[in-house]
């Protein structure tokens, strides 16, 4: 792997861990803003603790070394509430600086998983 992938790579998952681990956090917490939020989009207040605590135990995924299979699932989790929740902003016809922290999120899903490793990596494609 070149460094500058390496360096593209840890970056987005640095950001894309934070992201995840700060709402992961607010939605555990069920701040005031997030169950409104969640509210408005039409979901059940319980969604906060699962999708709250699935974030948490995704970021330590991404992080540990290893597991790839796990690695492969996490992102895969990532994409689907990231782009769910795109998704469900755009079905009630909500302002575009809603779908601006998901999309940032989905974005740096996308990066953190296309420039991994190889050891990070479930199956390994070789050049013949």
């Amino acid at each position: 792997m070149s460094k500058r992938n390496k360096i593209i790579y840890w970056i987005a998952t640095i950001w894309l861990s934070l992201g995840m681990s700060a709402t992961g956090i607010v939605q555990l917490m069920r701040t005031k803003e997030e169950t409104d939020r969640m509210v408005h989009l039409g979901y059940p207040l319980y969604f906060l603790t699962i999708i709250g605590i699935w974030k948490i135990l995704g970021v330590i995924a991404v992080l540990l070394p290893k597991f790839p299979l796990l690695k492969e699932w996490t992102y895969a989790g990532f994409f689907f509430v990231m782009s769910g929740a795109i998704i469900s902003h755009l079905a009630i016809d909500d302002h575009a600086k809603e779908l601006f922290g998901p999309a940032l999120l989905l974005v740096l899903t996308v990066v953190s998983w296309y420039f991994r490793p190889a050891d990070r990596k479930q199956i390994q494609l070789t050049n013949k």
